[in-house]
């Protein structure tokens, strides 16, 4: 396999889900022209991530399933385009719906779908299911295969959220996104492609939307390339990154050179200690983390 390009599709949503469905499958529509192989969404694009906490349980009832005309209707669009299409939305769920990314093969399979693990609890998010695990499935693409795994947002802010994709195979790592994009968090994002030696690609909401400010981007992890025998220079990982406006960005990732560079370098799972690491996975909290909202479920 050589090339992978991720349509970062960066939106501004309107008020209807319906209407979100229409504009969706307009903006795929325009990403296979663009030679798209995957279409991503922003986050929980059905309802364009609002949360109307004066009613949050006519906010519940937008929930949708895997089985819901929003999810059918792109399986359909994913089988005439030949794309891939990772579709966000808030999924139905017993007791707190969930934030969720499904990714859409070309033949219109759900091939894997996964829930936002780290909710944010100190906000809206409190009122979510947590996901129980990060996955990682086989994409095939007309150039072959690729290994792709996803987080969303607020999981990128955490080490553990890449690392376990890592170690579970991924070789590009989906990001939906709903928030302001600046250098600290372009910085957290860098560093997880960075340490895992995977690529990233990441879709937020256009300026325009509350609380977003677009500058979606992709990295590919390649810190180092060999500019003669044994001889190598420092370079730029990023791909792509876009500006405020609503649009479509390909980010293209050579997947020829990030699988060759995995081969040699020496981050990712070569040289890892495991057997020092038993505190990450305590669940005590102590001072100056404790948090009365905090929740492990």
């Amino acid at each position: 396999m050589d090339k992978f390009r991720v349509a970062l599709l960066q939106l501004i949503p309107t008020n209807n889900q319906n209407e979100n469905l229409e504009k969706g499958i307009k903006y795929c529509k325009l990403a296979k022209e663009l030679g798209a192989d995957l279409a991503l969404f922003p986050e929980m694009w059905n309802i364009g991530y609002i949360f109307p906490l004066e009613n949050i349980h006519e906010w519940m009832e937008n929930a949708i399933d895997i089985n819901s005309k929003f999810i059918k209707t792109f399986q359909e669009e994913a089988k005439i385009l030949n794309m891939a299409i990772g579709i966000t939305y808030l999924e139905k769920w017993p007791n707190l719906p969930r934030n969720t990314l499904s990714i859409i093969d070309r033949f219109g399979n759900c091939v894997l779908t996964y829930a936002k693990i780290h909710t944010c609890d100190f906000d809206n998010e409190i009122h979510l299911t947590p996901g129980d695990d990060f996955y990682v499935t086989n994409l095939d693409t007309e150039n072959g295969e690729i290994k792709i795994g996803a987080m969303i947002c607020y999981d990128r802010e955490f080490p553990e959220s890449a690392r376990i994709l890592m170690l579970k195979g991924a070789e590009i790592v989906l990001v939906p996104n709903a928030c302001p994009i600046e250098i600290n968090r372009k910085s957290q994002l860098r560093t997880r492609a960075f340490e895992n030696m995977i690529g990233i690609a990441m879709t937020n909401y256009a300026g325009g939307k509350v609380d977003c400010n677009g500058h979606s981007l992709a990295y590919d992890g390649i810190v180092y390339r060999e500019v003669s025998p044994n001889t190598f220079e420092s370079r730029d990982t990023l791909i792509i990154e876009a500006g405020e406006a609503e649009g479509i960005y390909i980010a293209e990732f050579n997947i020829e050179n990030i699988r060759k560079y995995r081969k040699k370098e020496v981050w990712g799972n070569a040289y890892r200690k495991p057997n020092k690491y038993a505190i990450i996975i305590s669940e005590k909290i102590e001072e100056p983390f404790i948090r009365n909202n905090t929740r492990f479920a």
